[in-house]
């Protein structure tokens, strides 16, 4: 979810990208950056309907949360905020017993095995006070009274590119390589509460497991495992489809007037002669077109 498209904006002097660094090295907005909702989608209904999985039928795959009980999720919500509550588009805001019954809703649905919830606004630890659903860890940057702060101010742009707390995530998990066995109380150890000017609070009552014992890439990652199953499956033939008459592609060809075709020693067919009656018509229209795109040129 992408509430403003910074890439875009008329302020942004660097068209098209996003840095979270001065040094503009890494563009955050790719090639490869998939955006599932983004603009006035950005609210606090299609927020909760994406957890919930109470979508519209029409919603396509892309924009559903496709889980089950077997599914780690990560959230990571960052913005502005105060006790208890995150803005939304600066006039909206969801609280955190909206969030608590959204996840209380889909635990009850089977809808994940495990949640890691991270935020980032200020006085963000007051978010996750309220969940009572199991299997939650809750991660924020600031107590209750406290403000979070960014980082890396760009003086070409104007504005500061990362917060604090993210960029401490963002700067441990770079040095995190494939097949790692870092966890969650490795990503803990490394925060600099000097640096990041508040509190980062963790809770932890509401997971089975301790910190020293989850991995980072059960949720930072994306794993495919397959199950066996001996369980046997009958697939019915469906003969009574009717058959479509195999008819090969130089008859086709030939059916069509003014086209002959010849069969190589390779098999491949070539066509000598096209259409003309269609290719001048379809000349015609395109003259058309070119004729009457000078003209507006000039009217």
């Amino acid at each position: 979810m992408l509430a403003d498209d910074m890439a875009c904006n008329p302020r942004n002097q660097v068209p098209g990208a996003v840095f979270d660094h001065p040094n503009k090295v890494v563009d955050l907005y790719g090639d490869n950056i998939e955006v599932d909702y983004r603009g006035y989608e950005v609210t606090v209904e299609n927020f909760i309907r994406l957890l919930t999985g109470r979508v519209t039928p029409e919603t396509p795959r892309s924009k559903r949360l496709l889980t089950d009980d077997k599914s780690n999720i990560l959230i990571f919500m960052t913005g502005h905020g105060g006790d208890e509550f995150l803005k939304f588009q600066d006039f909206n805001e969801i609280s955190s017993y909206d969030i608590a019954y959204a996840f209380a809703q889909m635990w009850e649905k089977k809808r994940y095995n495990e949640i890691l919830f991270m935020i980032d606004t200020c006085q963000a630890n007051t978010m996750y006070k309220t969940f009572y659903s199991p299997n939650i860890i809750a991660m924020g940057s600031s107590n209750k009274g406290e403000n979070s702060y960014s980082y890396h101010h760009d003086y070409e742009l104007g504005v500061s590119v990362i917060d604090r707390f993210t960029y401490s995530n963002l700067n441990f998990f770079e040095r995190v390589k494939p097949g790692s066995k870092l966890t969650l109380q490795d990503l803990v150890n490394s925060y600099d509460k000097d640096f990041i000017a508040s509190t980062p609070g963790i809770r932890t009552d509401l997971f089975k497991r301790h910190l020293n014992e989850t991995l980072l890439s059960e949720f930072f990652g994306a794993e495919q495992n397959l199950e066996l199953t001996k369980n046997t499956v009958k697939v019915t033939p469906q003969n009574n489809q009717p058959r479509r008459n195999k008819v090969s592609l130089s008859t086709r060809l030939e059916s069509y007037k003014g086209v002959v075709t010849r069969e190589s020693n390779n098999h491949r067919l070539e066509v000598k002669h096209a259409n003309f009656e269609y290719l001048n018509t379809v000349g015609s229209l395109m003259f058309m077109l070119f004729s009457y795109s000078i003209y507006s040129l000039f009217v």
